[in-house]
């Protein structure tokens, strides 16, 4: 058996939604000093719907893989849906993640809340 599903080398390999967002509604930074991945989160937000989302992720395979899944699940949904993404949701989308790297999909789940709280904090009196 593989260590990673044909979905985390394929999300590896062809991220979606790399890159920053100049004007972005809501940024989200996360890392792990342990594992040293380190994940931003950019949202452009459009009457309460992540119309666009982009990321930059410093650290391993699963890193970025969990990155570009969780961009691809949130695009298009109201912000209380992105709020509502789990690790477990992305490990699942993605066809698992070894046990070591679960934490990939924390992180990811870590940076859409803080992109939403910044968000929220920026635009919200």
């Amino acid at each position: 058996m593989a260590l990673y599903s044909e979905k985390v080398m394929d999300h590896f390999r062809n991220p979606r939604n790399v890159g920053m967002i100049e004007d972005a509604d809501g940024i989200g930074e996360v890392g792990n000093a342990r594992c040293g991945d380190i994940m931003k989160i950019y949202l452009k937000i459009d009457d309460e719907i992540v119309t666009d989302v982009k990321f930059e992720t410093f650290g391993c395979g699963s890193a970025i893989a969990s990155s570009s899944m969780a961009t691809e699940m949130i695009k298009g949904r109201s912000v209380a849906e992105a709020l509502e993404l789990t690790n477990q949701a992305v490990t699942e989308a993605l066809d698992g993640l070894p046990s070591h790297k679960v934490h990939c999909s924390v992180l990811a789940e870590q940076a859409v809340r803080a992109a939403v709280q910044d968000y929220y904090e920026r635009h919200r009196s």
